[in-house]
């Protein structure tokens, strides 16, 4: 019989095939690097958790599961009386390993699962009942049953000190009728992990609660589907033509469109982009000279690593800056810092240094720009005037884009990477550092005591590249858009 576990059960409920596959062919899934960093966070988190209950004891899974059953069974047996972490329970085939499990002090056990994240979301409450329903089939007595989490407010105010950082939300009784369904669940599961792989369609579940690992496989073996398909169409706009049966978006009729979404059947049709170079000049005509074309990097730990930070704050680590003057000429700027501290304040400084006090700051998407500015300011408030005047001065490329571009190869998204291949060669493909993600991870490599001064380099030549590549992305695109005649070379200045 193949054994179930928490995470198992995790992934019947959100689609049974994922639990298939994971079990019978987990050769098929792909773990990306985001998801990677996502299981890092998550052991780093547990870690610290655990650290505060002293006097606990670790159950460890060697040789294996069952040696972990048997350690926590006479743990408990023996009125060990502390703490214990990854306590390992078992029935019916179903093991769970409970990250905190605290005696109450009258014979019962509270039981904490601990979370990453900086609030409650719905699917932890079935993590945490399938742990209540094993453990309290094993014989256990539980009297409170609570998810731990992150407190986002929490401030980082003296080194190595997280008291505060946690809050812990009690859910004993939300969790009841959860509970009394498991043992019906687990049935449903074990008798279709002895059943053929289950034929599910991909759809809006491959990615909520969370992103499976078998998307891609799941889509392959699934009828092509036509070129040009409906969810194309953004903010799920094609959902209600599938529910008609209609799948492919050369089938839609335009005059019963929105605008938006006639003009993207439109240029997908005709092969011609909808742009509206009048409309995009007069959207810009108000940026004043010069023009200070941003873009930051940035990486957020779950767990805050300086002072004065908290969890999942963006930390600003690189910004890229192309200064254009109203006769054409482009200086570019740039800053990076990979010496492993607190990069704020010389971010902040450098922003302040760099941009012409004067000028239009443009971004793409700016409500992130001006986000970790304003975190900036807060942080240094003797920067505070300055880096607010910078926040004020701050425009966004993106909604001009949204509002007079489309191309058919867009394929429904303004993002600008899609964006850029439809009005330029610039090519990201051949960078090593190809997105955010990739940059996140260039500098967790760069900052890790165990890169060379060699490797370290190199992270910051490909660095520098990517990031001002982001910008000058924008400059292209905004030219454009509004279809100026001075012809711009397809890589950035040096």
């Amino acid at each position: 019989m193949t054994g179930l576990s928490k995470s198992r059960i995790a992934a019947f409920e959100q689609c049974p095939r994922r639990l298939w596959l994971k079990v019978h062919s987990p050769e098929a899934g792909e773990i990306g690097a985001v998801q990677e960093r996502i299981q890092q966070a998550g052991h780093d988190v547990g870690d610290l958790a655990c650290a505060q209950y002293p006097g606990g004891i670790m159950v460890e899974a060697v040789p294996n599961l069952a040696a972990a059953v048997r350690q926590t069974r006479e743990l408990i047996e023996a009125d060990h009386g502390g703490p214990i972490f990854e306590a390992t329970f078992a029935h019916e085939g179903v093991v769970v390993r409970a990250d905190i499990l605290l005696p109450d002090g009258t014979g019962g056990w509270q039981v904490i699962e601990v979370k990453s994240s900086s609030q409650v979301k719905d699917h932890y409450c079935g993590d945490l009942a399938t742990q209540v329903w094993v453990m309290e089939q094993a014989g256990l007595k539980i009297t409170s049953a609570a998810i731990q989490h992150l407190d986002g407010d929490f401030v980082l105010t003296r080194p190595g000190d997280y008291n505060g950082l946690f809050k812990r939300a009690e859910l004993s009784d939300y969790i009841r009728d959860i509970v009394a369904s498991r043992d019906e669940l687990a049935i449903r599961a074990r008798d279709m992990l002895t059943s053929d792989e289950p034929v599910c369609a991909t759809g809006r579940h491959c990615k909520k609660p969370v992103s499976c690992e078998f998307i891609a496989w799941c889509a392959s073996t699934e009828p092509a589907a036509p070129e040009w398909p409906v969810t194309i169409l953004p903010r799920r706009g094609g959902e209600k033509w599938q529910k008609q049966g209609i799948d492919d978006l050369l089938h839609l009729d335009e005059a019963v469109l929105s605008r938006k979404h006639a003009d993207i059947v439109s240029a997908t049709r005709t092969g011609v982009p909808f742009h509206d170079a009048v409309g995009a000049s007069r959207a810009m005509e108000a940026w004043t000279w010069p023009r200070a074309w941003l873009d930051f990097e940035t990486i957020a730990f779950a767990v805050p690593r300086w002072l004065g930070t908290s969890p999942y704050q963006q930390i600003p680590f690189q910004f890229s800056l192309h200064v254009e003057a109203e006769d054409g000429t482009i200086t570019h700027h740039e800053f990076l810092d990979l010496t492993g501290t607190d990069p704020r304040e010389a971010c902040a400084r450098a922003l302040l240094d760099m941009i012409p006090a004067e000028a239009t700051v443009i971004a793409y998407h700016a409500s992130f720009e001006k986000g970790v500015v304003r975190d900036l300011a807060l942080a240094f408030p003797d920067l505070a005037h300055g880096l607010n005047g910078i926040a004020a001065r701050t425009v966004d490329l993106l909604p001009i884009t949204r509002e007079h571009w489309y191309h058919r190869d867009q394929r429904g998204s303004w993002s600008i990477k899609q964006v850029l291949p439809t009005i330029s060669a610039l090519d990201y493909s051949v960078l090593e550092v190809k997105d955010g993600g990739e940059a996140q991870a260039a500098y967790l490599e760069a900052i890790s005591l165990q890169t060379t001064d060699g490797r370290r380099s190199i992270l910051d030549e490909v660095l520098r590249t990517y990031c001002e590549q982001d910008t000058w992305a924008m400059i292209l695109v905004a030219r454009a858009l509004t279809s100026r005649g001075k012809c711009i070379p397809a890589a950035p200045q040096q």
